[in-house]
């Protein structure tokens, strides 16, 4: 499956893979604005063997599949465990 790659630049981190190269049109209103302009990164293909840093393959090629699209967000970000009283 073929996967188009952009991100957010007003959301850091935050990545858009669609199904068809500049089809922002399957991604709802409220999914779409947060993001702000979106920059192309790279097209890539999402076989079964494929690896990816952040996300699972297989759960983005099932959205790419379902929805159309899917949108990365940065990783949770280390909680501080709050200081001993």
């Amino acid at each position: 499956m073929q996967a188009y790659v952009y991100k957010s630049l007003r959301k850091a981190d935050t990545y858009v893979f669609l199904r068809k190269r500049d089809d922002f049109a399957v991604l709802p209103e409220p999914v779409r604005a947060p993001l702000g302009q979106l920059a192309f990164v790279l097209a890539l293909e999402l076989d079964e063997g494929r690896r990816l840093a952040r996300a699972d393959a297989g759960v983005v090629r099932a959205n790419l599949a379902a929805r159309g699209f899917h949108v990365q967000f940065p990783p949770a970000l280390a909680t501080v465990p709050p200081a001993d009283d």
